[in-house]
């Protein structure tokens, strides 16, 4: 009889934006708050927040492990351990549902795409031992083959979900003493649907978003705290937008909150102008880029006059900017990658992320790629943003790994801190010394990975092998011979 649940949120491989603000992704403690409701006894572990207590994990009746593309690989070994310990083993998340034959390989059961009404019934059947085989997106092995279940009609109603009990995350301190930024989801879907992006296949382009009262009765409990909203785009509604920040305001909550926008949101001067006076103190923009060619390969639908008014606008308000840039493109060139890095180091953009793309499952780049024959590896620990895993088209491998290195370091300059002192913005500074330190451990700790792409520049693409991390002294010559190859560029141009 299953009582016990454990649901695992396997660690990413490397670091990544929200490494310093250990915050859980909510879905996985969705889905444990439905079966809390249910009568399961359940325990959520995000491994970014505290470590597996193996005995608990060991002990489950059932085990369920969320992943994305990054961090499959260890979700896999979760999954094996607990199905040779004889615990049934489900998994769901993004990569699960897009290479769902390759996960059942290593789990017993694939909740595909959005699991939230699913699993609790799931869960009931597999306790009776009956009705698998009309359980709506599962999948799951029978014998030697597998049964791909048809897909549950329609999309989550939002509104309809539970508040997430972050109680049953463990590790997880929501006190103020914590000093943790606390999450929260109040939408779902995009009507935009980028090229790299796997949102809208996951989700749908149908935005849905939970009523004011609904996402306020969440918030009050979080009175006076910083709150992260993880909206994949906060503004696509503007009216609700609006609406949400009146109802802020006017309950005078205090809150500080950062949220996803496009730059599209800046069109809209009230709306600015009410999340300023609710709060908003950082707003994450999806930039991308500042070529046009490169914006148009995307699909992203934005304009580089877009981007300057969005930056303009809320840096006008007090409202900071991190900017996300995306370099790898088939229309960008060592060039343009240098371009937008001017671009962000020459606006007031408080902190930038500047990833390489990264062919993600379910995406259109991913479909592109595969066809093409450009993906170097199917090691998806190294789907991180961070690595080269394709064959640019105007790039080499190595061209793009090092450029993308030294973006971190342009913009994270000493200077750039510098000019932050002399303002007295001791935020911003304080960011602009965390990412210049950042940017120097990046180099440190790809400088071999940096070889690895340099070997598929002299093969000229062809297959590789990803050899396992060097030791410290070989990391050391790696990275005096990437200085090495930076002096000499210079002394050429000199």
């Amino acid at each position: 009889m299953i009582k016990r649940v454990v649901l695992v949120e396997p660690k990413a491989p490397d670091r990544h934006v929200f490494s310093r603000w250990k915050l859980p992704r909510l879905g996985l403690t969705l889905l444990g708050t439905r079966l809390k409701e249910a009568g399961y006894d359940v325990k959520v572990y995000v491994e970014d927040v505290a470590p597996v207590d193996f005995d608990e994990f060991f002990s489950a009746d059932l085990v369920g492990v969320s992943t994305i593309t990054s961090t499959a690989p260890r979700a896999y070994e979760f999954a094996r351990a607990a199905r040779r310990a004889g615990i049934p083993v489900i998994m769901g998340g993004p990569h699960v549902t897009f290479l769902t034959d390759e996960a059942l390989q290593h789990c017993d059961y694939v909740l595909r795409g959005e699991a939230d009404d699913l699993v609790v019934e799931f869960v009931r059947r597999l306790d009776a031992g009956e009705g698998l085989e009309t359980m709506p997106s599962l999948s799951w092995r029978a014998g030697d083959h597998t049964v791909h279940n048809p897909a549950a009609g329609g999309c989550v109603d939002v509104e309809a979900l539970p508040a997430p009990d972050l109680a049953l995350v463990q590790g997880y301190d929501t006190s103020a003493r914590g000093g943790n930024v606390l999450p929260i989801q109040t939408s779902r879907g995009c009507p935009f649907d980028c090229k790299f992006c796997s949102v809208t296949k996951m989700f749908g382009r149908a935005y849905r978003f939970q009523s004011t009262e609904k996402v306020m009765a969440q918030l009050r409990p979080m009175r006076g705290r910083y709150v992260f909203i993880y909206d994949d785009n906060f503004t696509a509604n503007r009216a609700r937008a609006k609406d949400l920040c009146r109802a802020m305001i006017r309950e005078k909550l205090h809150l500080k909150w950062s949220a996803q926008v496009r730059c599209d949101a800046a069109a809209d001067q009230e709306l600015l102008d009410l999340m300023a006076e609710a709060g908003c103190y950082y707003v994450y923009i999806g930039m991308e880029s500042v070529s046009p060619a490169t914006l148009k390969c995307y699909d992203k639908r934005q304009s580089v006059e877009e981007i300057e008014r969005a930056i303009r606008e809320f840096d006008r308000r007090g409202i900071r900017i991190h900017g996300m840039f995306i370099f790898g493109a088939d229309e960008d060139t060592v060039e343009t990658v240098r371009e937008t890095v001017r671009f962000a180091r020459c606006h007031p953009i408080v902190s930038a992320q500047f990833m390489i793309l990264t062919p993600l499952p379910g995406t259109v780049v991913f479909d592109e790629m595969d066809r093409q024959g450009r993906l170097l590896t199917r090691d998806w620990s190294l789907y991180d943003a961070h690595r080269v895993v394709f064959r640019p088209r105007r790039m080499s491998t190595l061209e793009l790994q090092v450029e993308t290195l030294r973006a971190f370091g342009a913009f994270y300059s000493l200077r750039a801190a510098l000019r932050r002192l002399a303002r007295l913005d001791w935020f911003s500074l304080f960011i602009k010394l965390w990412g210049r330190h950042s940017a120097r451990e990046s180099r440190r700790r790809l400088a071999d990975y940096v070889e690895v792409t340099r070997e598929w520049a002299q093969k000229k693409g062809r297959q590789v092998e990803v050899r396992a991390r060097k030791t410290a002294d070989d990391i050391k010559i790696a990275i005096a011979r990437f200085d090495l190859d930076r002096l000499r560029r210079r002394r050429q141009k000199q």
